[in-house]
Formats: structure tokens, C-alpha cells, sequence
């Protein structure tokens, strides 16, 4: 159900748009006139606004199930296609395969009928506004790889109607939006702003995160015309508690990629800090929160294993790939990326030395417990999760390694299923090494001090741990 301050904001809008024509029904054919063109966005405003508009979702994902979710609470009917046959069964069975949709969220929507979910893109036909949130990859030379989006939009542009908004939310190089999907839609009998509306709006999704979701995080919004932007604008407003309209779609395009650099390259330079105060023998930590007690001027992020997720290892390369392409090099981008993809090496080399030194044994037929898959705390989410980097690497130098997360029991790896090991005493007593690449907050930690031979921690997990610190090496 909307809140009040959703309801306000529906009957200050009627009255501004003083009382706008509503209809159930979509005109098919080209429209040409300005008056038909201001017919397609009053209809489209009527509709947001009195909720009978029906909302076409490509991709159910980590962004496209939790806005599917949201609109559904807000009163819409959402049409949820996914190429996945899997996902698509799942999803109808009233069963959730990420971490911030719970499997009640679902069956809830689907029993309602009011969250359609299938593989049909026909059923796209139905919507007033699609939303496009397909995955964005780099290819393996880093290069931007939109096939996502270019399919997506092959299935929307056969199946689209007049008067409907198509908004993309998958992160993107700037100009995506209007060199790629635009020409998709336009011709010289549709027009974009009259006959068919068209906008970015960057995603915010932080996965496993508590305090902000879709309903309460921002959003950026910019159109390719003025009426595309307060269109798609009032469509956020219907779930999303503020939206900020840019001057285009890639002012919104950019400003998702700035999001997501900073993060990297910050995270970059608090990596390279860790290698500095290693070799100085100072605890990075501790300098880390000593600094944090400024209060202004300066922000604390963490050393890691490494970048994970689909955000930030890969966001930044997007914005470095686009300025290559007009003669200009990403100096900061390129260097925090040459760092934090060194991590994993880094954390590899560390575990060697600390194996050598302490305890006179190689990684060559060790026992190795790894800690944690998911490349954030409490989340499910493996997806360019540095555990796997640091897992393939201690393999490839012979090391027998089993791993335990409470919230990846089973992944493929090398073409067989691996699961997580359960952890108990004998398991940690058997480990020549435990490694601590997620900070689950599950993990009891001075447990896990007590009863294994030694610890090598990259997260400072253990900085509680008052016994046995001894045994335990910090990243």
C-alpha cells in the first residue's frame, strides 16, 4: 500500500494536471499530431497515477525482482519477464533466489496475480511502461558488453505500444541511452517525447543491505526529452521515497558511474595503504579508525581480498572504456583497478609467507579452510566475489581446500558442484590454515580462534578476539 505522503503527492498531481484524461486502453498505429502526442502523456500520467498502469520488468534479478516487489505493494500489476526458465519456475512457485526479496514477498505477489512472471516476451505487449534491468558484463578485454541490453530491447521494440515509457536501469557507458535504444524506437512517424518516452535511471540495489532498499534510496532520473523526465519521474514517485531529475539520460548515466567509481577508487587507495603499512608494521586498522574519528573531511573505507559484486569491479571500466574512445585515459580508474585486482595475489603471497614462517610448511598440500564465498557479508551473492579468485589461486599451487558459508551451500566450480563444508571442532582442528574472506556475522569468532591452528583474517573479523591472538594473522 502507498503511505500517506504517496497519496498526497497522487492528489496534488491530479490537481496540477487538473483532472487528466484516464483510459484502460492503448492506441496502436503512429501518431503524428501534437495533440495526439500530449494525449499519450496525459494517458500515461492518468495511469501512473490512478495505478491501472501495467509495468513490464525485463530481468528479475538483484534489481528487477525488488522493484517488481515494490511496485506490486504500490498497487500496480507487473509483468516480470526473464529469458531464465529456472528463475521464471521459481519465481511462480512463490520461491525467492535473492537475498532481499524473501520467498513470503513472492508467493504474496504472485497470489495476488498481481506479478505475472514469464519467458514470453509477447506479454511485454501488455505494459505501459517498461523497465529494462539485464546484466552488464565486461567482455575478457574489459570491453563494455551491452549484448543484455541489445536484447532486451530487440524483444521491446516488437512488442511496444504508443504512449509507453521504456526506462533502463542497467548500468552503462554515457550516451547508452540515446545512441543504442533510442534509434531502436525512433522513425520518422514515432517520435520520442510524443509518440513513445524514453529514460535512465541508474539502479541503487546494495544487496544484504538493511537500513536502505528500493523504497527509501533515491533516485536519479533523466529523459531524452523534458516530458520523458517528468514522466518517468512520477513513476518512481509511486515507490521510491525522492527522485532527483538530471538534464539528460547521460548526465543519469554518468552520475551512476561516479557513484561506483569513488567507491572503487577509494577502496583502492585503502588497499594500497594496507600493503604500505604492512611493510612499515603498522596495523592498517588501527590507523583506519583512528582517522575515522574526524568528523568531517574524511570518510573510512576497508582493506579486502579483493572487489566483488557486479557494481564496482566492473562499473568503472564502462566510464574508462568511453573516454579511450574519445582520446582521454581514466588515470584513477585504470590505477585503482591494476590494485585492487592485485588483492587476491597479494592475500595468496601473505598466506605463503605466514604459512613459512610460523609454522614451516608450504601451500603445496596444505589444508586450507576458506571462510566466506559471498563477496559481502551476509548476502548470498558470489558474483565476482574475490574468495573465488583466492580459491582458484591456492588450488593452482596445490593446496587441498574446503570452505564453509552459511549462505552458499552449493556453487559450481570447474564443471562439478562444490559445497560447504560444515563447520565443527574436527573440521577447524584439521585445517593447517583458516582464512577469513567474508565477515559473516553467523561466525562465532573467538570460537573459531579456539579451535583452529592458525587464522589468517582479511577482514578483521577477529578484532574482538581477546584469546589466541596469537595464532591469528590480520590482512
Amino acid at each position: 500500500m502507498a503511505d500517506e505522503s504517496s497519496s498526497n503527492r497522487r492528489r496534488s498531481s491530479r490537481s496540477r494536471r487538473g483532472g487528466a484524461k484516464r483510459s484502460s486502453g492503448r492506441a496502436r498505429g503512429g501518431r503524428t499530431s501534437q495533440s495526439q502526442g500530449a494525449d499519450n502523456f496525459s494517458r500515461l500520467m492518468g495511469k501512473i497515477d490512478d495505478r491501472s498502469a501495467v509495468i513490464g520488468i525485463v530481468g528479475l534479478g538483484y534489481v528487477g525482482l525488488p522493484l517488481a516487489v515494490s511496485l506490486v505493494r504500490a498497487g500496480f500489476t507487473v509483468v516480470g519477464f526473464d529469458i531464465s526458465e529456472r528463475k521464471v519456475k521459481l519465481l511462480g512457485s512463490g520461491r525467492s533466489d535473492i537475498d532481499d526479496i524473501s520467498d513470503d514477498d513472492v508467493a504474496s505477489a504472485i497470489g495476488s496475480k498481481s506479478l505475472i512472471v514469464t519467458t514470453d516476451p509477447k506479454q511485454l505487449a501488455r505494459a505501459d511502461i517498461i523497465s529494462i534491468c539485464v546484466p552488464t558484463p565486461l567482455s575478457k578485454t574489459k570491453d563494455p558488453d551491452v549484448s543484455y541490453i541489445l536484447s532486451a530491447m530487440d524483444n521491446v521494440k516488437r512488442h511496444i505500444g504508443d504512449g509507453v515509457l521504456v526506462v533502463l536501469e542497467s548500468t552503462t557507458y554515457p550516451g547508452t541511452t540515446e545512441d543504442l535504444i533510442l534509434p531502436l524506437l525512433q522513425s520518422e512517424t514515432r517520435q520520442v517525447g510524443r509518440d513513445f518516452f524514453l529514460a535512465f535511471s541508474p539502479e541503487r540495489v546494495d544487496p544484504g543491505n538493511q537500513k536502505f532498499t528500493t523504497q527509501n534510496t533515491p533516485r536519479v532520473v533523466g529523459g531524452v526529452t523534458p516530458k520523458c523526465t517528468k514522466v518517468a519521474t512520477e513513476f518512481y514517485l509511486t515507490t521510491i521515497s525522492a527522485v532527483h531529475p538530471v538534464s539528460s539520460t547521460k548526465a543519469a548515466e554518468m552520475v551512476k558511474l561516479l557513484e561506483n567509481t569513488f567507491r572503487s577508487v577509494n577502496i583502492g587507495l585503502v588497499n594500497e595503504v594496507a600493503l604500505m603499512c604492512e611493510r612499515l608494521g603498522i596495523d592498517v586498522w588501527e590507523i583506519i579508525d583512528a582517522a575515522a574519528t574526524k568528523p568531517f573531511g574524511f570518510m573510512p573505507f576497508y582493506p579486502g581480498p579483493g572487489l566483488g559484486g557486479h557494481c564496482i569491479p566492473i562499473d568503472p571500466h564502462y566510464l574508462s572504456w568511453k573516454l579511450k574512445s574519445l582520446n582521454y585515459y581514466a588515470r584513477f580508474i585504470e590505477l585503482a583497478g591494476e590494485i585492487n585486482s592485485a588483492m587476491p595475489e597479494y592475500v595468496v603471497a601473505r598466506i605463503s609467507r605466514f604459512l613459512n614462517e610460523e609454522f614451516a610448511r608450504a601451500i603445496n598440500k596444505s589444508n586450507i579452510l576458506i571462510l566466506g564465498l559471498a563477496y559481502k557479508r551476509d548476502i548470498q551473492d558470489i558474483r565476482e566475489s574475490p574468495a573465488l579468485d583466492v580459491l582458484k589461486l591456492l588450488e593452482d599451487r596445490g593446496a587441498r581446500v574446503q570452505y564453509n558459508d552459511p549462505h552458499v551451500p552449493v556453487f559450481e566450480w570447474k564443471g562439478k558442484q562444490l559445497k560447504s563444508v560444515r563447520l565443527t571442532k574436527a573440521v577447524l582442528a584439521k585445517a593447517d590454515l583458516v582464512v577469513i574472506l567474508t565477515d559473516h556475522s553467523r561466525y562465532d569468532y573467538q570460537w573459531i580462534v579456539d579451535n583452529a591452528k592458525a587464522v589468517f583474517d582479511t577482514r578483521n573479523a577477529t578484532k574482538s578476539v581477546t584469546k589466541g591472538r596469537n595464532r591469528v594473522a590480520i590482512l
